[in-house]
């Protein structure tokens, strides 16, 4: 079977397409390949999808189709391939509705599965992502090496350098994407298929991530590209999607540089199927909130500074979550280094989060502060200068619940360290172990043949531990949170 039939058959078999659209398909298929029949000599590399696309990818590169033959290149040649083989929004959008009339679980399930089917969420690249789960004081932490997003090649930021500023689609997260061809600066979306939902009276869309840092990394965005907000109507947002998608939790990346996400011009929140260690982490110690005693609160045990709230009414918790921002926002307790503001930039914001527990709405609200030092340049509610060798970018709202997310060179990094250890070999000598040096040092003792990763990746969620430390505004000692107390004592 060639290639381009493998192609189609594979569509048929994932309902992508019907099977009377097969010659459809393939005249579509060798449009995109510049073909004028098909090439029975051009055989699949294997049956698997990602096998069967590098095939075409390889021949059209032989043939001079692609723009060089870097990732980048590769990735929107194939993504065009499947989008002519992916259903159009108002089939995708009638499918879910269908669904979702039935049981939300079945519409996300199978959202979910159509997004892998499209290659839309890259399965192959997912699988060479590293996983791990670590024991600390705060329970099971999770952490990932995530290898789905492609590195930044050299020839892809030399070409996109000479290519003229373009502002369509405005942001990666704007619906102009759906369908879009992309550039070298800009991912190919024919195969990108998103479902309207409305929350809190609003147009917004429900996205899985093409990167999965989790199960059904999902992102709900704005219709309108507007910038992140926590206020009212956020809060009202997150528990309006709870109540329409129980089986998820959501959550917002703060909206101060800093602390919050990687992408602040686009509203949007984080979401899933997926239970993180703040969720099942316990409350330490109850608290009432003045004029919202009808409200379970407490503060959460967990490294960061979390209050949480539950009631059986979302519109409740939105009124008490209201409140506490509006009393973080203008909170200053200079013994405890808490600044509201400094030369008119304000620094306190709030990473909500919110689940259903039973037939209650649950909600944490991490107190957040982007305040920097002379001593702490890159803030000092961030991760301190010694942890920068595992952890140096923000701390947003996956890392926040205890999910680290690590950069790519920490595969191969953390693999020469316990190479270097179990040799003996001098891990100052090699660019690749140096920065790891005097962390490596502390445990090499432990470190056999047998467990060289094992330590490693121990000693790793450690150290992610004292990330979210750091992030934590209110330390975990007698002090610090005593200091928590009275911003709690302070809220009206």
């Amino acid at each position: 079977m060639s290639a381009v039939d493998a192609l189609v058959e594979y569509a048929v078999g994932h309902e992508l397409i019907q099977p009377e659209d097969r010659v459809w398909a393939l005249n579509a298929l060798l449009e995109v390949l510049q073909l004028d029949a098909n090439p029975e000599e051009l055989e699949a590399g294997g049956s698997e999808l990602h096998e069967i696309l590098n095939a075409l990818i390889d021949d059209a590169a032989a043939r001079g189709l692609l723009d060089g033959d870097s990732i980048v290149a590769r990735d929107l040649f194939d993504t065009a391939l499947m989008g002519r083989l992916t259903p159009l929004p108002r089939e995708v959008h009638a499918r879910f509705t269908g669904l979702y009339a039935e049981d939300p679980v079945a519409a996300t399930d199978w959202y979910y599965r159509f997004s892998q089917e499209t290659n839309y969420i890259r399965r192959d690249r997912m699988a060479k992502d590293v996983a791990w789960q670590s024991e600390t004081d705060y329970g099971t932490l999770d952490t990932t090496i995530n290898l789905a997003k492609p590195e930044k090649d050299p020839r892809a930021i030399a070409a996109a350098r000479n290519l003229p500023a373009a502002g369509y689609p405005q942001c990666l997260l704007c619906m102009e994407n759906e369908g879009y061809a992309g550039r070298i600066n800009h991912p190919a979306r024919q195969n990108h298929r998103t479902v309207p939902v409305t929350i809190n009276g609003s147009p917004w869309f429900i996205q899985y991530s093409p990167y999965v840092y989790y199960n059904e990394h999902s992102i709900v965005f704005n219709a309108q590209h507007t910038p992140m907000k926590i206020d009212r109507a956020a809060f009202a947002k997150l528990l309006d999607f709870v109540g329409l998608f129980p089986h998820y939790f959501v959550g917002s990346n703060a909206d101060l540089p800093i602390v919050g996400g990687s992408i602040l011009a686009h509203d949007h929140f984080q979401g899933g199927h997926f239970e993180f260690a703040m969720e099942r982490a316990p409350i330490e110690r109850e608290v009432t909130l003045a004029g919202f005693e009808d409200i379970t609160a407490g503060v959460v045990r967990w490294p960061m500074s979390v209050l949480r709230l539950r009631h059986a009414s979302a519109e409740r918790l939105v009124d008490a979550a209201e409140t506490v921002l509006a009393a973080w926002r203008g909170y200053t307790d200079e013994a405890a280094f808490v600044f509201a503001e400094t030369d008119g930039e304000p620094h306190n914001t709030i990473t909500p989060i919110a689940r259903r527990r039973g037939t209650d709405f649950e909600l944490d609200l991490v107190l957040r502060n982007n305040i920097t030092t002379e001593e702490h340049p890159m803030g000092l509610y961030h991760p301190h200068a010694e942890l920068h060798h595992i952890k140096k970018e923000n701390i947003g709202l996956i890392e926040v619940m205890g999910l680290a997310v690590l950069p790519a060179r920490l595969k191969e990094e953390l693999a020469a360290v316990a190479d270097a250890l179990v040799s003996g070999a001098d891990l100052r000598a090699n660019p690749l172990t140096e920065s790891h040096a005097e962390w490596a040092e502390a445990f090499a003792a432990e470190v056999t043949a047998e467990n060289a990763m094992s330590v490693i990746e121990r000693e790793v969620g450690e150290v992610f531990a004292k990330v979210l430390e750091h992030a934590g505004v209110y330390a975990r000692t007698p002090k610090g949170q005593a200091a928590f107390d009275r911003f709690i004592a302070s809220i009206r």
